[in-house]
C-alpha cells in the first residue's frame, strides 16, 4: 500500500480536506503577493518526543552534543493538549527531530492517541532500541522510517557511532515479520540510507538485503555537511548523491536558495520542552516564536514570529543562516523500488 493512498484513505475529512486547500491556497498567494498570507492551521505539526539519543553520529548535533537547547522529554499533558487543538485540521503528525523518539518511555502511547484520533503517524528511528515489533504494529503507527546506512559493522558504525547493525536489522526483520503476523499493512518501512563518502559503494549490496527483508521502499538520502572539512569526509565521489556543488574546496547548495519555503505555511515544530519552532532546520530554536505551555498552536502559528519569518523568507531567504543549508527545494531523497 502506498503512503500516500493509506494517508487519504485514514485521515482526510471535510475539515481537513478544507484546511489542506487553505495552506495551499495561502502559500501561493504569497508567493504571488511577495506577502506572507496564511488561513488556517498547519497540515502538518512536527513534534519532539526527545532530542536524546543512543547514539553518537558526526553530522547530527545531538550526537555530537553541540545540540544547545535542554535535553528532556516530552510531557504527555502537553503533547495530549497539541494533538487535541491540532486533530480537527491537521492531517499527519511527525514524531521526531532532533532525537531517537523510542527513547521517549511513552512513545508509543503518543502514537497511539495520535492514531485514535485520525492523525497519519510518521516517526523516524536509528532502530537501535526498539520495542517489542508487535506492540510498534498495534500502536497504530502508520509510517516508520529506518536509518540504517551499512551493509557491514564497520562501515554501519562509521557514522553511526555505537551502533549494532545485528540488533538494527534484526530489528527491522521482526517489524516485518510482525506485521505479516498481524495481516498488517502498516507501519509502512522505509528504508532509509545516507549516502556517504565510506558507503557508496555499498549501495548495489544495500538494495539487495533491502529485497531480501522486504521492507517497503528503499531511499537514498543526500547527507547535510557543515564545513569545509566535511567536504572530504563525508560527501561521496558520486554526484548523484550529493545536495551541494563544490567550488575551489567550499560548497554551496547545487539549486541556489530561492524566496520560498513550504515548511513556514505547512509544518511547524514543538520540541520537546514545549517551545515552538519555526522549522526543522531551527534546531536550537533560536527563532523565538513562543511555548504551548502559555500559548495555543493557532496563536503562535498566526503570531508576530512566524509572520516576521516568512516575510523575510518571501523577501531575503539567503540573508537567513540557517536557509542556506537547507534542504528546502533541494531532491534530497532518491526513492527506489525494492
Amino acid at each position: 500500500m502506498s503512503e500516500k493512498f493509506l494517508l487519504l484513505r485514514t485521515v482526510f475529512t471535510p475539515q481537513r480536506l478544507w484546511n489542506t486547500v487553505q495552506a495551499a491556497g495561502a502559500y501561493g498567494l504569497s508567493l504571488l503577493l511577495r506577502k506572507p498570507v496564511v488561513w488556517g492551521m498547519p497540515p502538518i505539526v512536527m513534534m519532539e518526543p526527545t532530542n536524546l539519543c543512543n547514539l553518537k553520529c558526526p553530522l547530527c548535533p545531538s550526537g555530537t552534543g553541540t545540540l544547545k537547547r535542554p535535553r528532556g522529554f516530552m510531557d504527555m499533558d502537553i503533547y495530549r493538549k497539541i494533538i487535541d487543538e491540532i486533530a480537527p485540521h491537521s492531517s499527519m503528525l511527525i514524531l521526531w527531530n532532533q532525537g531517537e523518539p523510542f527513547l521517549h518511555p511513552q512513545f508509543l502511547q503518543m502514537v497511539r492517541y495520535a492514531a485514535d484520533r485520525r492523525l497519519f503517524t510518521l516517526a523516524s528511528t536509528n532502530a537501535g532500541c526498539l520495542p517489542d515489533a508487535e506492540d510498534i504494529v498495534r500502536s497504530g503507527l502508520h509510517s516508520l522510517i529506518v536509518s540504517l546506512d551499512g551493509a557491514t559493522q564497520e562501515t554501519y558504525n562509521k557514522y553511526r557511532v555505537n551502533g549494532d547493525l545485528a540488533t538494527v536489522l534484526a530489528g527491522v526483520r521482526a517489524l516485518v515479520a510482525a506485521k505479516r503476523r498481524l495481516h498488517s499493512p502498516t507501519p509502512i518501512i522505509k528504508w532509509q540510507f545516507l549516502v556517504l563518502k565510506h558507503n557508496e559503494h555499498e549501495i548495489e549490496q544495500i538494495r539487495r538485503l533491502a529485497r531480501e527483508i522486504g521492507v517497503d521502499s528503499l531511499q537514498f538520502k543526500t547527507a547535510q555537511i557543515y564545513s569545509k572539512e566535511d567536504v572530504d569526509t563525508y560527501l561521496p565521489l558520486n554526484p548523484k548523491y550529493r545536495r551541494y556543488k563544490v567550488v575551489d574546496g567550499d560548497f554551496e547548495l547545487k539549486f541556489g536558495i530561492a524566496n520560498r519555503c513550504r515548511r513556514l505555511w505547512t509544518q511547524p515544530v514543538v520540541n520537546q520542552d514545549g517551545r515552538m519552532a519555526v522549522c526543522c532546520f531551527d534546531k536550537d530554536n533560536d527563532v523565538k516564536v513562543g511555548d504551548v505551555h502559555s500559548h495555543s498552536l493557532r496563536e503562535l502559528w498566526h503570531g508576530p514570529a512566524f509572520k516576521r519569518m516568512r516575510r523575510i523568507i518571501l523577501t531575503n531567504r539567503a540573508s537567513v543562516p540557517m536557509c542556506r543549508n537547507c534542504g528546502e527545494g533541494v531532491r534530497i531523497q532518491l526513492k527506489q523500488r525494492t
